[in-house]
């Protein structure tokens, strides 16, 4: 995998009263991805800095960031009240990622950030080209009939969809009935024995979100502009 420091180590930015991290890569950016952490974590967690390295190495440039409640605060949840403004700060980081880039851009986040991604892209269609799901929780642990899919049946846009077969917040089967009600195209990535952090040294979580939307947006049907890494 690529180093996460030397000559390739990200600029720091700032971002919504916070500091952010740019990767850029060596040759022409092809596109971009705006990454992003769950609820008990934040842009410093091995998993986005693995992904963010893996997708700058394949001509991506990223931007890992927090969301804004954990700018407000190091440690603890974010509040259910003020989600909206977490949902704004993605948006915000994608602008920014579009200031810096041209092409096929997506969003990742991972569990809590990711869900809020997808409900901010649901409200605005053209937010993203694709969206990159790592451990979406689908419901509390325990709690199925508490499904978090209220808004999926409005998410137009393709989504690849990062799974762990041992993750308690959604079974395989329950993950992919909640992905047949996406009106977009999909594509679920099961990662057997993972649990919800994706153990990402152990079974290389980072590479198989990049694998994944290789096969998912590349098919040049499912989005404009095209995702190419190969060129």
């Amino acid at each position: 995998m690529p180093e996460l420091d030397g000559p390739d180590a990200p600029a720091d930015i700032e971002l919504g009263g916070g500091v952010a991290h740019l990767h850029t890569p060596s040759t022409p950016s092809r596109g971009g991805i705006a990454l992003t952490h769950g609820a008990g974590g934040n842009c410093e967690s091995l998993l986005l800095q693995r992904i963010a390295a893996v997708w700058a190495a394949a001509g991506f440039t990223v931007l890992r960031f927090d969301l804004p409640f954990r700018v407000r605060k190091p440690k603890g949840p974010p509040h259910p009240s003020r989600s909206a403004e977490d949902r704004l700060g993605i948006a915000a980081a994608i602008d920014r990622l579009r200031a810096e880039t041209s092409g096929f851009i997506a969003f990742g986040g991972h569990s809590y950030g990711g869900r809020q991604g997808s409900m901010i892209t649901a409200e605005r269609p053209d937010l993203v080209d694709g969206l990159v799901l790592t451990s979406y929780p689908l419901h509390p642990p325990g709690k199925p009939e508490k499904a978090r899919t209220q808004h999926l049946p409005d998410l137009r846009t393709p989504t690849v969809v990062v799974h762990g077969t041992k993750d308690p917040f959604g079974t395989t089967a329950e993950l992919s009935a909640a992905l047949a009600l996406v009106p977009a195209p999909t594509l679920l990535v099961d990662i057997e024995g993972a649990g919800h952090d994706l153990a990402p040294i152990k079974y290389d979580a980072a590479t198989k979100t990049l694998a994944g939307a290789v096969s998912l947006f590349s098919d040049s049907s499912v989005v404009v502009p095209p995702f190419d890494p190969s060129r």
